[in-house]
């Protein structure tokens, strides 16, 4: 994943977070990670567990798009 896919990726998370009213605590809370994680994500940090980022976007109700297909 492109360095620039990853920095969308955590601003569409905290786009997604704040709209829904979510601190980062409260969102991390919901999704059973820890609160660095999430920061990590809404950073774009490359190396976060891709697993538990889906997690968190299934959470927030977002959908991954890839080629056109969602998965």
């Amino acid at each position: 994943m492109s360095e620039d896919a990853i920095s969308k990726l955590g601003d569409m998370v905290r786009n997604a977070r704040k709209a829904q009213g979510l601190t980062q605590e409260s969102l991390a809370s919901m999704c059973g990670v820890g609160i660095r994680f999430i920061r990590e994500l809404e950073q774009g940090k490359a190396s976060c567990h891709m697993g538990k980022a889906f997690h968190v976007l299934t959470m927030l109700g977002l959908d991954v798009r890839i080629d056109g297909e969602t998965l």
